[in-house]
């Protein structure tokens, strides 16, 4: 479903919707309304039982202490609303707005016009206008702060919803207002986690959780509009919830919508999305296509027995924890300064700081390594082939991009946990992976290696964390272990596994595997699981081919980490290695920017997804000079630059826990052509195979020093041999 317009002039705070179109009337008052709610009750074996645990996890985040001193952020009020509103929809909300909080906003959610009680009559919904929820997974409402003076407000809408008898709807149907909740409270969680880290008080509300009139603030806020007492979202046909962040930072405020103002498409440039605007059309192809099969046409992508880059199972050396770059970094076998950076290099940025606690508390409940006895509805899930489209169409429903299922075979697992040295043994035969991505317009306005980098991978891995947590609790409540490997705690390599499950082949980039539709931009989570699952393939586009011509991503990389020269036999792997030494040094101690994916920003493959830009990519699957014609395309426009209508972020550095102006600035980077006739010929790779890595066993407590001289030498060895 790719668009016919680029939106690479739209600012990233207007969102994917030409509300900007609308008539707007100041003085307008907000009328009785509810949120929209699901269309059918929620079943039996629904998903609502996990999603209400998951939103009490969120609640809890929902406050929480305040930097001690305040950020150095722009004076002028409009664009701070601007910066908070592009920081939503860079969280995926649909649209944003921002209102004045008045003494009617507070505990008894009376609402301006006192719509929380004369909407109680017909309200579908009552809790909208309610104060605490109730049951055990809940928390407080959160009041907003006598002393708070301006409501961040935001829409997320629901998914497609599954007919009944399709794949997944027993789990799915009747759950979407639920889901959109949840979905809400991670975004508004984050949101006042992130004003808080700059030094300001914030509160995150969301229905269920709030003493506020949620529908009164929509409407104040420019953000929705009530038809016949239902809250109406303009220039959508979808269902969708709100989220609302109050805090003492002075913003601007926008617009109510006009009474009487249309909020269908206005003409047929709207609905076409001529200006880079979603178009009309979106919603009708997205109902046509079946839930499990999610957004991208996977299905038309040729499938193969084994991967395109040849694995020899029997030479694989199972690796403990312990042997990660980053875990060896923090354990101090790459030095004092990598070992000092361990702990904040990915979090430097205030808004990537505001993640890692939502991140961190879904550890616990990342799942189970025993059986269960089933205590479901047995001979339902009998069915591998049913099930796997269910588990499919069940995290197409809560937001993963991409998902596919593969067999978790033995090499895949780490060999021992990195903590207590304990040995790990393979425990489920299934895995479902899920790719995150990390959001194309942001990556259009960054270098890679700049202020937001960081906070692009942690939006990835919290989507991701709280995805798989959902459907692991949820398939255990069916009665089959299941267990979450998330980026904060993972007993499972990913790599392998997102290969295996026919997501993308191996690239250049090295340890990254490349999907077709979103390029090497993403985040995995695997959920690993007793359930009966059928497998997917691997793929094969013609990645191996366009990276043997292909040589940008090494060009571009910061620290000369990527491979110029051919592949390698690694482990039983054949592989472009990276020199994962310089590229995790870099990003450890990278003092102009939080992280760095510049590789991935700079690809062919990450590119805006336009009708224009498929047919070039389907026409680089079919033949070798598509790819040919790919690439030069992407040179030819200067693709991987950066794009300053997108750059929304602030640059930060947080510093003994106040968020300041970065101390060495910050990474600007360009394309840089011809750098490769500089850099290739006095290229240095080094390789750590297993007998170069921490043995299993090995704990944090004992430090490993990384031998460089014997990595080189490990290279040297592998160019000679050749790759197999």
């Amino acid at each position: 479903m790719p668009r016919l317009y680029s939106h690479r002039d739209r600012p990233v705070h207007l969102g994917p919707l030409p509300a900007e179109r609308l008539a707007r009337d100041p003085q307008a008052r907000p009328l009785p309304a509810v949120q929209p709610a699901d269309h059918h009750p929620a079943g039996p074996d629904s998903v609502a039982a996990a999603l209400a645990e998951y939103l009490g996890v969120a609640a809890a985040l929902f406050d929480g202490p305040v930097a001690p001193a305040t950020a150095p952020l722009p004076v002028d009020p409009a664009l701070l609303r601007d910066h908070l509103k592009a920081a939503a929809c860079f969280l995926d909300a649909t649209l944003a707005g921002v209102c004045r909080l008045g003494l009617q906003d507070g505990a008894d959610g009376a609402g301006a016009s006192g719509a929380g009680t004369a909407a109680a009559d017909h309200d579908p919904d009552p809790a909208d206008h309610a104060g605490p929820a109730t049951g055990p997974a809940t928390a407080a409402a959160q009041p907003a702060p006598a002393a708070h003076t301006h409501a961040l407000v935001f829409a997320v809408e629901f998914g497609r919803d599954a007919a009944e008898g399709e794949p997944g709807a027993a789990w799915v149907r009747g759950t979407h207002a639920a889901r959109t909740d949840l979905r809400c409270a991670e975004v508004a969680a984050v949101l006042a986690g992130y004003l808080r880290a700059l030094g300001w008080p914030a509160t995150a509300h969301v229905h269920g959780h709030t003493a506020l009139d949620l529908p009164v603030l929509a409407q104040r806020a420019g953000v929705a509009q009530t038809v016949d007492g239902v809250l109406a979202l303009p220039f959508s046909r979808r269902g969708f919830r709100l989220g609302v962040v109050t805090t003492t930072l002075a913003l601007a405020c926008d617009a109510p919508i006009a009474p009487g103002a249309c909020l269908d498409w206005p003409d047929a440039a709207a609905w076409l999305g001529v200006g880079g605007t979603r178009p009309g059309f979106d919603d009708d192809e997205l109902a046509a296509r079946p839930l499990h099969l999610g957004r991208h046409p996977m299905e038309r992508v040729p499938r193969v027995d084994e991967p395109t880059t040849r694995i020899d199972r029997s030479r694989i050396q199972r690796v403990p924890k312990r042997a990660d770059l980053f875990t060896r970094a923090l354990a101090g076998d790459l030095g004092p300064r990598a070992q000092a950076e361990r702990t904040r290099f990915a979090v430097k940025h205030p808004l990537a700081a505001a993640m890692v606690p939502f991140i961190r508390a879904l550890v616990p409940l990342q799942g189970t390594r025993e059986p269960l006895a089933p205590t479901g509805p047995g001979g339902a899930l009998a069915d591998p082939t049913r099930n796997a489209d269910a588990v499919k169409a069940l995290a197409y429903h809560l937001g993963a991009e991409l998902v596919g299922l593969c067999e978790a075979e033995p090499w895949m697992w780490y060999s021992h946990d990195e903590v207590e040295g304990r040995p790990i043994e393979p425990y489920h035969r299934h895995a479902v992976v899920m790719l995150i991505d990390q959001g194309y317009e942001t990556m259009d306005g960054a270098s890679g290696d700049d202020w937001i980098s960081g906070a692009q991978s942690m939006r990835a891995y919290l989507r991701g964390a709280l995805i798989a947590g959902v459907m692991s609790a949820h398939l255990r409540r069916l009665g089959w272990s299941s267990r979450v490997h998330s980026n904060a705690h993972s007993e499972l390599l990913h790599l392998p596994a997102v290969l295996m499950a026919g997501l993308g082949e191996l690239s250049r980039i090295g340890e990254l595997v490349l999907n077709p539709f979103i390029g090497p931009r993403s985040k995995s989570v695997v959920l690993t699981t007793a359930l009966p699952l059928a497998h997917d393939r691997p793929i094969d586009f013609g990645l191996q081919d366009a990276c043997a011509q292909c040589l940008k991503c090494a060009r571009e990389c910061p620290c000369n980490a990527i491979p110029y020269g051919p592949k390698i036999e690694f482990n039983g792997y054949e592989i472009w290695k990276p020199d994962v030494e310089k590229c995790g040094k870099y990003r450890l101690t990278n003092m102009k920017g939080s992280a760095c994916g510049r590789c991935m920003k700079t690809c062919p493959y990450d590119r805006e997804d336009l009708a224009a830009t498929q047919a070039l990519l389907w026409r680089a699957i079919a033949t070798p000079e598509g790819r040919r014609e790919l690439i030069a395309h992407d040179e030819r426009t200067g693709a991987g630059g950066r794009n300053p209508v997108k750059r929304w972020w602030l640059d930060l550095e947080i510093v003994d826990g106040v968020a300041v102006a970065p101390r060495a600035g910050t990474n600007e980077r360009d394309l840089e052509p011809g750098r490769e006739q500089r850099l290739a010929p006095a290229q240095k790779i080094a390789i750590f195979p297993p007998a170069l890595q921490p043995a299993g066993g090995t704990t944090l407590g004992t430090v490993v020093p990384l031998d460089r001289a014997a990595g080189l030498a490990a290279a040297e060895g592998a160019r000679g041999s050749g790759a197999g």
